[in-house]
């Protein structure tokens, strides 16, 4: 019984999708049909098809994970601890005074190599 529900899920899946690609498809050639109308009139009427389109979507089996992917994404961000100001300021100063020590490092290195070759050379 569940191998038969899966197929019949898929086969409106697949319904699903088609319908996502017309929804689309129609945007699109509409976009470019009514091409000397209002911008504003056109972005609207993307809007709409995109918000069905986006919605038929996510009736789907793969959209229902996406959006399940998109819940668990934002339940891990509230998890995080962001750091505070003064913490972002001294991990931030810690990194340019890295950057500046390595640089200088790098400077000396190739100018000691320039002496080097330019010594051989003659």
């Amino acid at each position: 019984m569940s191998a038969g529900a899966s197929t019949e899920s898929s086969g409106l899946d697949i319904l699903k999708w088609g319908v996502v690609a017309v929804l689309v498809g129609a945007g699109v050639a509409g976009n470019a049909y009514f091409a000397d109308e209002s911008l504003l009139y056109r972005i609207l009427a993307l809007l709409v098809l995109a918000v069905i389109a986006g919605f038929v979507a996510l009736q789907t089996a793969k959209g229902r994970n996406f959006w399940q992917l998109l819940k668990d994404a934002r339940a891990e961000i509230r998890k995080v601890v962001w750091p505070t100001k003064a913490e972002t300021r001294q991990t931030t100063l810690i990194v340019m005074a890295v950057v500046v020590m390595v640089g200088l490092l790098l400077w000396a290195l190739d100018s000691l190599l320039s002496l080097i070759v330019s010594g051989i050379i003659g």
